[in-house]
């Protein structure tokens, strides 16, 4: 017998759904957990606003109150993945409410304990202007990485398994990293340990940008995992797994490239740890692997019970 009413809505639900929802409901909770405050209510206003998008969005979509077409399929997306890049950009208040510590010292001593060196530390004697723009280009390169996929394969894409595949992984990704940032806090090399640093940086167009956009937009303690290290690593693991469609079969080698140097950018520019950088990787392969079994499962799903499509099409 099929199911009715809220049930029949549920059922329509994708991976995708809960994994959102169920970030943005943790994040609410982490703020609900702190001290009263300003900031506090300020942070809820914020994190409740965003889990109310996301949650009636998908439920408008699901319980088909959207006519099919392109509202219905851009709503969708907007629902989807609206919160969650926002919530980041929120995070530069929320982390202190949540968790007004930081972690640096404990995972500087994890990096000493496991690997025998602090990598910020160990390439400090290498720092030139020729290196500092080197890996600034490629930190900065980071967010056209991101944007050549993620608004190309989210909004245009027609492919259900390609856009299935990479929107629940980068949504992993997002979702899981940026809970852990809850859970272990930190500034980074840059701050923890400026006072062993020998030598500064010189500057540079790219590094000035990289500077620019950090303290205007960044989370700032927002390191462990590292996904400036996940989401390329990602990127590149989705399009070799893909490279034998277009154009993933040429730019696959531009992306492993560019995600190599963006890794070493983290570590050369002391914005992360070493750990930070492994759990990142951690996170990558994680996505890369379950997006697919997760997205094949649930269009299996879908075609046994007679469901919509994973993601609402344009038509």
């Amino acid at each position: 017998m099929s199911p009715t009413g809220l049930l029949a809505v549920l059922e329509r639900f994708g991976p995708q759904d809960w994994l959102v929802i169920g970030y943005l409901a943790c994040a609410n909770v982490g703020v609900l957990l702190a001290d009263p405050s300003p900031a506090r209510t300020a942070a809820l206003l914020e994190m409740g606003a965003l889990l109310a998008w996301c949650a009636i969005g998908v439920t408008l979509v699901r319980a088909n109150l959207v006519r099919e077409g392109w509202v219905r399929a851009l709503l969708y997306r907007i629902s989807i993945y609206g919160p969650v890049q926002l919530s980041y950009f929120f995070f530069r208040n929320v982390l202190p409410v949540v968790n007004p510590g930081s972690l640096d010292r404990e995972l500087q001593a994890l990096d000493v304990a496991l690997f025998g060196v602090e990598p910020a530390l160990a390439l400090d004697r290498f720092v030139s202007l020729a290196t500092t723009e080197w890996f600034a280009y490629f930190y900065f390169g980071y967010f056209f990485v991101l944007a050549l996929h993620v608004i190309p394969i989210l909004f245009f894409s027609r492919s259900q398994r390609i856009l299935g595949e990479f929107a629940l992984g980068a949504l992993i990704v997002a979702c899981v990293g940026q809970s852990v940032y809850m859970l272990v806090p930190g500034f980074g090399p840059y701050k923890a340990m400026e006072s062993e640093f020998q030598n500064a940086f010189p500057g540079g167009l790219w590094y000035g940008m990289v500077m620019r956009t950090v303290e205007s937009a960044g989370a700032l303690k927002d390191i462990f995992p590292s996904l400036h290290t996940a989401f390329p690593v990602f990127i590149s693991l989705f399009s070799f797994h893909n490279r034998h469609r277009f154009p993933y079969k040429y730019s696959w080698p531009f992306v492993f490239v560019y995600s190599v140097n963006i890794v070493g950018a983290t570590l050369f520019l002391r914005w992360h740890y070493l750990v930070d950088v492994v759990a990142g990787l951690t996170l990558a392969f994680a996505a890369a692997t379950l997006g697919p079994v997760l997205v094949e499962r649930d269009r299996a799903r879908r075609a046994r019970r007679g469901l919509e499509p994973l993601w609402p099409e344009y038509r």
